[in-house]
């Protein structure tokens, strides 16, 4: 029997710990071998698509920042034009010098409404001949017209041309009226070679499609892309729908075949390939510094010569960026300005709670998109402004915040209100030349309460002479009579002076509840004058139960009183028997608005006649002045209305127009 001093010792590999650990090692640097390469090669692909992805909407970003150019400059040009500053030889000079700021622009032309080209920058196109444009573009310059705004053609390839292109339509008017348009031809491969940067180019092949994915251009210097890396981006222009396809020329990584071999090459010429690869990338990110440095100078630039102030808050209200222009409108530098929430230095005191109003909406989300204001400058001054208000939203489309764009609407306002007192004068000057038209007739209205007032009184003075020679008592029976009537025709004497007073009175516009019946009351003996005068019988049909419209008493009074005298004019070379002219009301309930109708059994109007009929200066009598019914439309218009006219069935005219009852705002 051996003691257990005796005993063998164990081996060492008989505790499970010590052999099983470097098993464990071993594999796990294997596995670690066979992760790496594959970590790395799903890394590489996400980096390359992240990367392409960047600069795509760098490259978008870019060619509609060119484009927004080209529109701004046409913006410009088309308010010269309307203007009428530009002689043919300057338009000429303008054309050439816009085809000079991108090669991507191959022609400018102004065409006319009739599709002729009056001035185009290509000297090879006569400024007679027809534009030449393609059915998409003879569309879209439709559209533009329709719409009165600019937008772009979709891309077509035109008889005689290689390549597709588009066209960008401005729609050029003055006033209401239809100048022409300025239209840009691009074209598409053009752009690519012009807009799209070099590198870009070597590492990825650029392609632009329509909106069915067709083909309109391709920029592939370093060959056709694998399509391993792809992003679409689609381009925002207005009218049209162009899509920027980039698809890289890389290759999706490899797995080296032996990973043990991979991993120690890699291990060896880790360091080599560390330093080429990084110098490659300080370069290239040298470049693409360089590039993005000049492309935010060049866009700094243009937002310090904006005309339009820029201001941008963050979500919680506080001013994150304004431009100069903006300081300039409020008259405070930036450094008071940003970083500073509500209430603002510039908010005015007397429209203060709107501002705070309109902020709360802004913090709940609910902002207004575009409203008038008043700012209020350092200096006092108010200065009325028109806001645009949009969602800041960043790269990831998250927003951040809002951005405004602030325009100096004091012009503007200027212009209004001397054209409001121009058109107030315009309609006192016609009242006065409507009494001066009327004035025989108000002599001989006058002549007969006045003839009447000597008679009653002369009777009286009789009537007492006699008493006092007889020395009877005076008779009150004979003398009451005699001066009520009397005192009846004095009235009817006042009432028609009052209504010339009340006619011809300047005054500022003032809108009131009034019934309709009350307005023609109130020039019912001025209607009745010229009515007798031409033996026309006068019919008005005023429903009691009409709603009160909400209206100024003197410019209605004058719409009706033009609009009578236009019926009874009519009817001067028809039957005596058919002279009836009526004045109709009705309400219509769903519109909320009251209806009033003059209707007359004259000669009509004839279609030639009645497409001018509402023009100023336009007229079928000798005298006139063609003012009378372009005033009519012009305070029916003020008061939120329209007229109209219409033939009547039973011969003549029928004249409408429309005011909103009381209530209704």
């Amino acid at each position: 029997m051996t003691s257990a001093t005796d005993r063998p010792p164990r081996p060492h590999f008989t505790n499970p710990v010590r052999w099983l650990l470097p098993v464990v090692l071993v594999l796990f640097f294997l596995a670690v071998l066979i992760w790496l390469p594959w970590q790395a090669r799903q890394m590489e692909s996400s980096e390359r698509q992240e990367q392409l992805i960047a600069d795509t909407l760098w490259v978008e970003q870019t060619i509609r920042f060119q484009l927004g150019r080209h529109e701004e400059a046409m913006r410009t040009l088309s308010g010269e034009i309307a203007a009428g500053h530009l002689s043919p030889k300057q338009l000429h000079a303008r054309l050439v010098q816009l085809l000079q700021t991108g090669h991507e622009i191959r022609r400018v032309m102004w065409v006319l409404p009739d599709g002729s080209v009056a001035a185009t920058s290509d000297p090879a196109t006569a400024p007679s001949a027809q534009s030449g444009l393609g059915p998409h573009s003879r569309a879209a310059a439709e559209h533009a017209r329709l719409a009165r705004k600019p937008i772009y053609s979709q891309p077509e390839l035109l008889p005689g041309a290689s390549k597709p292109g588009l066209d960008y339509h401005y729609p050029v008017y003055s006033g209401e009226r239809y100048l022409g348009t300025l239209v840009a031809h691009y074209s598409l491969a053009t752009v690519l070679d012009e807009l799209v940067p070099w590198w870009f180019a070597q590492d990825n092949q650029i392609t632009l499609l329509d909106r069915d994915d067709k083909v309109l251009a391709r920029r592939s210097a370093a060959g056709a892309g694998h399509g391993v890396y792809t992003h679409k981006r689609a381009l925002d222009l207005p009218g049209t729908s162009v899509t920027l396809l980039t698809d890289s020329v890389k290759s999706e990584p490899r797995l080296l075949p032996n990973l043990l071999v991979g991993s120690v090459i890699v291990l060896s010429l880790a360091l080599l390939w560390s330093l080429l690869a990084l110098w490659g990338h300080i370069s290239r990110r040298l470049a693409a510094e360089g590039a993005l440095r000049q492309q935010m100078t060049f866009r700094t630039a243009m937002e310090n010569s904006l005309v339009t102030g820029l201001r941008a808050r963050d979500l919680e209200g506080r001013v994150t960026y304004v431009n100069p222009a903006f300081c300039q409108i409020v008259g405070y530098p930036p450094e008071e300005l940003i970083g500073k929430l509500p209430p603002m230095p510039y908010w005015a005191p007397e429209v203060m709670s709107e501002y705070q109003h309109r902020f709360a909406e802004v913090l709940a989300g609910n902002v207004t998109p575009q409203f008038e204001t008043i700012f209020q400058r350092a200096t006092g001054e108010r200065v009325p402004v028109l806001i645009f208000e949009a969602p800041l939203v960043d790269n990831n489309g998250k927003q951040t915040g809002w951005m405004g764009s602030i325009l100096d609407i004091s012009d503007r306002k200027r212009i209004e209100e001397l054209n409001r007192q121009q058109e107030q004068k315009l309609q006192t000057s016609a009242r006065l030349a409507t009494m001066g038209e009327l004035a025989s007739m108000l002599a001989h209205e006058l002549n007969q309460p006045l003839a009447a007032i000597s008679s009653y009184t002369t009777g009286a003075l009789n009537v007492m002479q006699r008493a006092e020679d007889t020395g009877q008592p005076l008779d009150g029976g004979l003398l009451r009579p005699a001066l009520q009537q009397a005192g009846a025709q004095a009235q009817r004497a006042g009432q028609i002076i009052r209504s010339v007073h009340q006619f011809v009175k300047k005054r500022a516009p003032e809108r009131r509840e009034v019934a309709v019946q009350s307005l023609l009351d109130g020039i019912e003996a001025l209607i009745e004058l010229q009515a007798r005068q031409s033996y026309v019988a006068l019919q008005a049909d005023i429903p009691a139960a009409l709603p009160l419209v909400l209206a100024d008493r003197v410019m209605i009074e004058q719409v009706l009183l033009n609009l009578t005298r236009n019926g009874i004019e009519a009817m001067a070379q028809v039957p005596p028997e058919r002279r009836l002219l009526r004045v109709r009301a009705s309400h219509d309930a769903a519109a909320a608005q009251v209806m009033v109708e003059v209707i007359d059994q004259g000669h009509g109007i004839p279609d030639d006649v009645a497409e001018r009929l509402f023009a100023p200066f336009f007229s079928t009598k000798a005298e006139g002045m063609g003012m009378g019914l372009s005033i009519c439309r012009t305070a029916i218009e003020f008061h939120g209305g329209t007229l109209v006219h219409k033939a009547n069935p039973a011969g003549g005219t029928i004249f409408a127009f429309t005011l909103p009852a009381a209530g209704a705002h």
